[in-house]
Parts: structure tokens; sequence; C-alpha cells
């Protein structure tokens, strides 16, 4: 006999939850139509249900629009990436509903009880957390959180029962009976964090799931009425906004991060060939003890077009070994991207520990040519700055060494080289008419830069401008600093 017998479930029951199942099913297709991304996550003691209570709530839904993942301990794919990585890349698009039998508070709620955390990291996972679900609260995204709870003699009781019938009694492990002999302390632990992962764009509702009939009420009622507030806030364009503070100041605060850049420096051919030979060697060396050390680098190129991004990437790489790197080309996002929040596409090609990713452009042109063009609003644009830095932040510590390069030229020299790019027949593919555009809003373009540098250069994902007019400086720039960084974390 199953856990959950519901072959003698009172009529007056069955037609309630028939009817808030067909409740639900409008929704979930309102929903749709309106473009709201959702996601709902279960958690609870072990024994509490979570399983049949998805179930239950599947029922109602199309089955073409939701996806259910079931979390368990990350495996070495997981491990060697932010924690926050595997739930990232399972984030919905616009018309699509996300179930997660246990999240990521997973990590929050069996490795403190298992002593896994140290008690010093636990700030820093509650505010990645919290940031997590602010940013995906201020895409649009409707989040969902479920805490089923049972008693500790419920849960014997449950646990004792799956154990009689072989057809269920691996489903009770030597770790579930270990979490019940601690579970005054699991429960003081949930109630941790709970409190501090609580918040307006992502409550918590905790529903006691003794009774697996009441909870399968209260649960498809809850979800029923949080879909009915975002399809009424969505239908009024009334979407709340939960970003904190903007950390947004305007560029003529404080000194030009470019002005002060000597772009007369140069170096001959004799001097880069020799330095180049030795950098090059260095940083092959180098990329084996990341691998060794399994951490993750992300190295980011920004630049004026024709700055020399392309060619400072392809020295820097001629002396990598190509099965550690992978360069990222980052244009317009596709169709699938744009269904996602902005951030999604770049999470999806964050490196496995002791890989490189190299992006040839990056996030930072929702803050540039999404600013400038139009491509997303005022007010999302300034908030970027704060969820940019909070992306690195939690990239930085899970160990990733992270360096973002502007390579600066003046007007003058990108002339030339435009010019000089349309007289080469090998060359002249790469000038386009939106370079010649571009080229025309230089003095807004600069401002976005400037207020970029200036908001998102920090300790551990420094900007550090490089400059190019001439090539071969610029070249050997970016190899040193590459090296440097490598070396003080690793050597």
């Amino acid at each position: 006999m199953p856990l959950f017998d519901n072959s003698n479930e009172d009529p007056t029951v069955k037609d309630q939850i028939s009817f808030l199942n067909n409740e639900l099913g409008k929704l979930q297709r309102e929903a749709i139509q309106l473009k709201i991304p959702i996601v709902i996550l279960f958690e609870g003691v072990d024994g509490a249900g979570k399983g049949a209570l998805i179930n239950r709530l599947l029922l109602s839904l199309d089955p073409r629009n939701f996806k259910v993942h079931a979390m368990h301990s990350p495996n070495e794919e997981a491990l060697y990436r932010p924690f926050l990585w595997r739930f990232w890349i399972k984030t919905p698009k616009q018309d699509q509903m996300t179930i997660f039998d246990r999240s990521w508070y997973r990590h929050l709620i069996d490795d403190r009880v298992e002593e896994l955390l140290e008690a010093q990291g636990l700030p820093d996972i509650f505010e990645d957390i919290n940031n997590f679900e602010r940013q995906l609260a201020d895409d649009g995204v409707l989040i969902i959180k479920l805490y089923l709870s049972i008693s500790m003699e419920e849960q014997r009781s449950r646990f004792e029962k799956l154990e009689k019938s072989a057809t269920t009694a691996w489903r009770v492990t030597q770790k579930d009976w270990l979490h019940h002999a601690q579970y005054d302390n699991y429960q003081k632990m949930v109630s941790d964090m709970i409190e501090k992962t609580n918040s307006e764009m992502a409550p918590w509702h905790i529903i006691d799931s003794s009774s697996i009939k009441s909870a399968t009420i209260k649960l498809l009622e809850w979800v029923s009425n949080k879909i009915t507030k975002a399809i009424e806030e969505k239908k009024l364009e009334e979407k709340p906004v939960f970003t904190s503070e903007l950390q947004w100041r305007s560029h003529a605060k404080k000194d030009s991060p470019l002005d002060p850049v000597d772009l007369s420096q140069s170096l001959e051919l004799d001097d880069y060939q020799k330095r180049m030979n030795i950098l090059q060697e260095k940083v092959y060396n180098l990329e084996h003890l990341l691998y060794l050390s399994r951490r993750p680098m992300v190295l980011v190129f920004e630049g004026w077009d024709a700055a020399g991004k392309g060619g400072a990437i392809r020295r820097l790489v001629k002396g990598l070994d190509p099965r550690g790197y992978e360069v990222i080309p980052v244009g317009a996002p596709n169709a699938d991207e744009l269904n996602h929040h902005y951030l999604w596409r770049f999470w999806n090609s964050f490196p496995k520990g002791g890989h490189i990713a190299i992006y040839d452009r990056s996030w930072y042109g929702r803050v540039m040519v999404e600013r400038l063009e139009g491509f997303c609003t005022e007010k999302e644009w300034k908030a970027a700055y704060q969820e940019i830095n909070e992306m690195e932040s939690h990239w930085a510590k899970c160990g990733t060494i992270i360096l973002k390069f502007w390579i600066h030229i003046d007007q003058d020299e990108q002339l030339a080289r435009f010019n000089a790019r349309e007289e080469n027949p090998l060359k002249r593919w790469k000038i386009t008419e939106e370079d010649w555009r571009n080229r025309e809003k230089w003095d807004d373009y600069k401002i976005a830069v400037e207020d970029m540098i200036q908001l998102t250069d920090e300790m551990d994902a420094p900007w550090v401008v490089v400059e190019g007019n001439n090539k071969r400086f610029a070249r050997v720039k970016v190899l040193e600093t590459t090296v440097k960084a490598i070396e003080s974390v690793l050597c």
C-alpha cells in the first residue's frame, strides 16, 4: 500500500481538490499568455511528502509548460562551479514553470546539520541566495517557496511504514534516520534559514503535511493565490521592483578612469617578441597549475570597436593548452536567451574548475550598448551594476579568478584602423555600418564606459585599462596582467 492512500478520500475533499485543480490549470494558461515565469520550490523534513504533493500539483498543469528538477547532492560537474550555478541554469523561460524538489536551500539545511558548513561562511551564503532571488524577482519571475512540516513522531511513523514494504524500504536511508535523530537541531537550522530568507519578493509558506489531503488543499490554494496576484500585477503593469538602493551615481562625481591613460606607450618589435615568448611559456605552465588547483578563471575583454580585443585574445591563447580554455564571443542574445534573465546565458557558459573562459564582450553590454541603444529600460541598466557586482562576487567567493580588460584607444587611432580595414579586402568584413554609427556616439559611449568601470571595479573582479594605441604594448600588458593574477593566487 502506498504511503499516502487516496482511495478513501471524503467526496467533499475530492470535489474541492478537483475544483482547485481546474482553477490552477486556468491560471497556468493565463500566466503563459502573459509570459510570467514561475519558480516553485519544495523543501521539508525527510518523509514530509514532497514527492506526493509535487505529483498532486502537477495533475493541475499542462506538462508542456513545466519542468521538474530533483536536486540531489551536487555531482562533480556542479562541485567544480559556483554554488548557485546549477540552479541558475535551470531557471525558467518567460512562459515556463520550474519546480524544484529540494533547492539551493538544501545547502543551508542538510550541510549545516551534518556540520559540513563553517559558521563564518554562512553570511555569504545567505547574502548570495537573497541576491539570487531578488534578481529573479526583479526580472518578473514569481518565486513560490514551500516548506513541508511534520512532527518527529509522524516522521518516525512514516519511516517505519515505508520500511515494512520491500517495494518502498529503499526510500529510507541511514541518512534519513540520522536526520531523524537530529530532528530538533534540524528544526533549529530551518527556523534560522526561514528567518533570514523570508522576504516580500520570495516569502516562505509553511504547510503542515501531517494530512496529505489537507496539505494538498493548502498547497493548491496558496499557489493559485500567488499566481493570481502575479497576473493582476502584470495586467496593471505594476510589477514591484525589489532592488535595494541602486549602485548608481553620475560619472561626473568621480575623476575619469580613461582621461589619464597614457596612450603614447609603445614597444619595439624585438622587445615585444622576447617578452611575448617568455609570457606565453609562463601562462602555459600556470594554466596547468590552475587545472591542478581546480580554480576557474574568467577573463573579460571589452573595448572600443577596432581596439584590438581579438588580437590580444589570439596572443593570449597561443600560449594555452586548447583543452583548458574556451573563447566565448558575445553578440546580441538569441530568442532563447531573450526569454531568460539577461545573466542566464553567462551562467550557462561559466567554466568548470581548472578551466578558463575568455569572453570577447560580455554581460557589460547591458550597461553599454543596451543602455545607449534603448534595448533595456533605464531602471534595468541602472540595476545591472548591482546585479553584475553580485554575480562576480559570488564567483570570486567560490574561488574564481576574475580579470576584466578595457582596451582603450583614442578617436584618431580608431579612425585610422577603420580606414585601414576598409582598404584591405581581407579585413573589410571587420568593419560595418554599425561601427561607424557607434563612432558617432563616442562621447555617449565614453560616459557609459566610465560609469561601468567606476561602478563595477571590485577587488576580486578588477578592471584593467589597457593602453591600446600600440597593439604590441597592449598585448604584452594583457599577458603580464594575467600571469600576475594567477601567480598571486597560486604561487
